[in-house]
């Protein structure tokens, strides 16, 4: 579909690394005609295809973004599909119950609302912000839900987030001579584009952010920062163990090279597939063979597509 020209000091991005990935979670399970919410209306693209499928009355679609809301709408309607829109943060409460909820939108934690809203038996479909993975998974009578973590990939736009742009090396006022000094295991990698080694950072370090570049002559440097102050810079050649400068509470290289410890142990990281139950009040604890991990609840966030101004 055709997009609306963007308000003034938006910036259009791209919702989604793996669009062909979200139709099967929408459609592809044989489910019964119910009601279906779409977090994150954005252009209004998965709104569309819901509707045009399902119905528009069995589809409603939340952002809290006004100038998404009434764009899509206008759009939408110009093609004869006339779902429900609503202006409202999707975190904070429902105007809505229903059988399906789909994320156009990655969340830092499965949002107590959401739970309170499904049906017992109900089905949700989200991504995890900094990560790469799927959480599909059923409402149980105690309020919580049970499901698993997809084998397939998706990587969405986070609620709300800032404009996206490189973060420092360092915390600001921390000099790159500043820190300790370390020799890694491994070599330096892009860990962004290593997606389960990434996601499985994030599990470990919510919220820790990358940057990498690869110089003329093949010296690679990656740097992670961490909300807590923590950082780390690590610099070395292809096959050559990082050499690292960190600092903070917390190695953020060192976790790394733990979790390609295990890897190299184990001959395979456990975050695909593993058994994800979340509590009513949106702590997800993930588990799969004697690994475990758990997502606590995240603070109050705000689901649109679209950064602020």
């Amino acid at each position: 579909m055709c997009g609306a020209a963007p308000s003034p000091g938006s910036c259009p991005r791209p919702e989604t690394s793996r669009p062909r990935a979200w139709p099967r979670s929408w459609t592809g399970r044989a489910w019964p005609c119910c009601g279906r919410l779409d977090v994150g209306t954005g252009s209004g693209y998965g709104c569309a295809i819901l509707a045009r499928r399902l119905g528009g009355a069995n589809v409603t679609s939340i952002d809290i973004d006004p100038y998404l809301t009434r764009a899509a709408a206008g759009r939408l309607a110009s093609q004869g599909i006339c779902p429900r829109i609503i202006t409202a943060d999707a975190a904070a409460g429902l105007d809505w119950a229903g059988d399906r909820i789909i994320a156009m939108v990655a969340v830092p934690a499965i949002p107590p609302s959401w739970l309170a809203a499904l049906r017992t038996g109900g089905r949700l479909v989200t991504t995890i912000a900094g990560t790469s993975i799927i959480i599909t998974a059923s409402k149980t009578p105690d309020g919580g839900a049970w499901g698993k973590i997809e084998w397939d990939r998706a990587g969405f736009m986070n609620a709300r987030s800032p404009a996206h742009g490189l973060p420092p090396a360092c915390p600001a006022g921390i000099s790159e001579d500043e820190g300790q000094t370390a020799t890694g295991r491994y070599p330096v990698i892009d860990v962004e584009n290593a997606r389960e080694l990434r996601s499985l950072l994030e599990l470990a370090l919510p919220g820790i952010t990358h940057t990498y570049q690869e110089d003329p002559d093949g010296c690679r440097t990656a740097s992670m920062t961490c909300p807590d102050g923590s950082w780390a810079t690590a610099a070395g050649y292809r096959g050559e163990p990082a050499q690292v400068r960190h600092g903070g509470p917390r190695n953020p290289w060192e976790a790394l090279d733990r979790i390609r410890d295990d890897w190299l142990a184990d001959g395979c990281l456990p975050l695909y597939g593993a058994e994800v139950r979340i509590d009513p009040g949106g702590t997800s604890h993930l588990t799969r063979g004697t690994w475990h991990a758990t997502i606590p609840p995240a603070a109050p966030l705000q689901t649109s597509t679209r950064p602020p101004p």
